[in-house]
């Protein structure tokens, strides 16, 4: 069996900044409420971007870390915004950069939609099937969000952010954990054309539940325990369910990689953004293994233990 690796990451933000001071002053909430409630100071919006635009942003990026365009198989995008059905944003991808004779898919799994495609991506070249694949998270929530909404206002932001993994002749370590749970898919809801709705105390029960349950299967299937692994990095979703995910692993809190504070909640783009900010940061060295954790709309939750 092929082992993959990850070649480059890249990511985008749209240039307006919305500050948290801003949003409080507009729903007449008290200071620092909603860092206190989210640990989100600021996230970006887009204004006449399309998701389409934002995708390519994010992958220029990736093409700009030495590293080419050449045996890609396959584009796969993970969104909940998409404003075309045909053809898809993998397919503008494949147009706009020229990447000749690949699979081409836009798939829908809510929050953890990154996960699910980068394990999809992963099982086409274990199988030999293609070489190399482009994995993108896109979401402009801004355009889907009710801006009087207290409860998705002063989460959702927009962002991009793209993978590209190939095989690799050295042994690494992957293993991943994807399972979906549709019996309360009501409490997270983003319809065409309609605002997002999120159920927030059943959000956080769910989230805080069955991520750590996720997460200990996933190292007992690999027979790795958690000191071992380096960083869990987690769909930015809300800090206190970040903080409560750490508390119930028993980890530090350096172990939990959050970007959150600086970024806001994307849905499918939060863990390769954040992926691509380690790697810039020179956070993750070769052979060290990190948990990608992704939870949401589906109900969906997914995690990838991968070795660097």
């Amino acid at each position: 069996m092929n082992s993959i690796e990850i070649l480059a990451n890249g990511s985008y933000l749209p240039k307006v900044k919305i500050k948290s001071e801003i949003l409080e002053k507009r729903l007449n909430l008290e200071k620092d409420y909603i860092e206190k409630r989210t640990g989100i100071k600021e996230r970006y919006h887009t204004q006449e971007e399309t998701i389409e635009e934002m995708a390519k942003n994010a992958v220029k990026d990736l093409f700009q870390k030495n590293v080419t365009k050449e045996n890609i198989g396959l584009i796969i995008v993970a969104t909940t915004t998409t404003n075309c059905l045909m053809p898809g944003i993998s397919n503008y991808i494949q147009k706009e950069f020229e990447i000749q004779q690949c699979i081409c898919l836009d798939i829908l799994a809510g929050c953890s939609g990154y996960i699910n495609a980068f394990d999809i991506a992963t099982s086409y070249i274990q199988t030999g099937k293609i070489e190399k694949a482009l994995i993108i998270g896109v979401d402009i929530l801004s355009k889907y969000t009710n801006s009087n909404d207290i409860g998705t206002a002063i989460i959702l932001a927009d962002g991009a952010g793209a993978t590209l993994i190939g095989k690799t002749e050295e042994e690494k370590l992957y293993i991943s954990n994807i399972k979906a749970d549709g019996k309360n898919n009501e409490i997270l809801i983003c319809k065409s054309n309609e605002n997002i709705f999120m159920n927030g105390k059943e959000i956080y029960k769910y989230a805080v539940t069955n991520t750590v349950k996720n997460i200990k299967e996933l190292l007992k299937k690999s027979n790795e325990t958690i000191e071992n692994i380096k960083y869990i990095v987690p769909h930015q979703s809300n800090i206190k369910i970040m903080k409560a995910i750490e508390k119930r692993l028993n980890v530090d809190t350096n172990k939990i990689y959050t970007n959150i504070k600086y970024i806001g909640n994307t849905f499918c783009a939060s863990i390769p953004i954040a992926l691509d900010e380690m790697m810039k940061k020179e956070l993750l060295k070769k052979g060290e293994k990190i948990i990608l954790l992704g939870y949401g709309g589906g109900l969906n939750t997914g995690t990838i233990l991968l070795e660097i």
